[in-house]
């Protein structure tokens, strides 16, 4: 059965005006999410900005030698590529594609040019900015004070509030790159986890078979950062 695909999957684009969503429709382009496609480097520049429906994208901070870990996701609640409208035209981060799906492309001089309208898109990038930054900083926070299996709840949580469904496709070594961890420390938290029936985890796909298990293991920053982004973008649209 053919999927069917709408910008009014991302909640950022469907809480854009009749008329300033009207300007940029025609410029949207889906574009499919390969699980581990690089959509940027640290330091390039990008010709678009992404707005993901059905995929997850994780920004990374690379070492010099080679080490990584994730800073924050974005997923359909937002964009990727909010260096452009912030004036710093690159950035740290590694993008890299965690859950594979869809998404709508953009050109880049398009959308900074709604943005320099100084209209309801702004405002409505701005306040997204705002809680992407709350994630970073929560992550950093998370990062240095709470275990593994925490930090792995808080990985599967906000995978899940971006998707619409309980199975995720999670390699070992990719979680590692994710937490900045050895893959001895995932093997051991995903072992917990799954002895605690919180989740099933076989060959790279987590199956969550038990959310409301993993909210009560989770760290206080999942809480953090979700009551943020509903606080910011309480009046967005969450559309399917």
């Amino acid at each position: 059965m053919a999927i069917e695909h709408s910008t009014r999957q991302n909640h950022l684009l469907a809480a854009f005006p009749l008329a300033e969503y009207e300007r940029l429709a025609e410029h949207l382009e889906l574009v499919p999410m390969k699980l581990g496609e690089v959509l940027s480097e640290s330091g390039g520049r990008m010709e678009h900005v992404y707005f993901p429906t059905t995929c997850i994208v994780s920004l990374l901070y690379v070492l010099e030698n080679g080490a990584s870990a994730e800073i924050a996701v974005v997923g359909n609640e937002g964009i990727l590529g909010i260096s452009l409208f912030m004036g710093g035209d690159t950035t740290p981060s590694r993008a890299v594609v965690r859950s594979a799906g869809h998404a709508y492309r953009l050109k880049a001089h398009l959308l900074l040019q709604e943005f320099n309208r100084a209209g309801p898109v702004l405002r409505l990038l701005l306040r997204y900015t705002q809680a992407l930054i709350t994630q970073m900083t929560q992550t950093a926070v998370c990062n240095r004070h709470h275990s593994v299996e925490q930090q792995l709840c808080r990985a599967l949580l906000l995978s899940l509030d971006r998707l619409s469904c309980n199975s995720l496709t999670m390699t070992q070594e990719l979680i590692a790159n994710m937490l900045g961890v050895r893959r001895e420390g995932v093997t051991e938290a995903a072992g917990n986890l799954q002895r605690a029936g919180l989740i099933r985890y076989s060959r790279g796909h987590i199956d969550v078979l038990d959310r409301l298990g993993l909210e009560q293991a989770v760290c206080e920053c999942y809480g953090v950062v979700k009551v943020e982004f509903d606080r910011l973008l309480s009046d967005i649209p969450r559309t399917a």
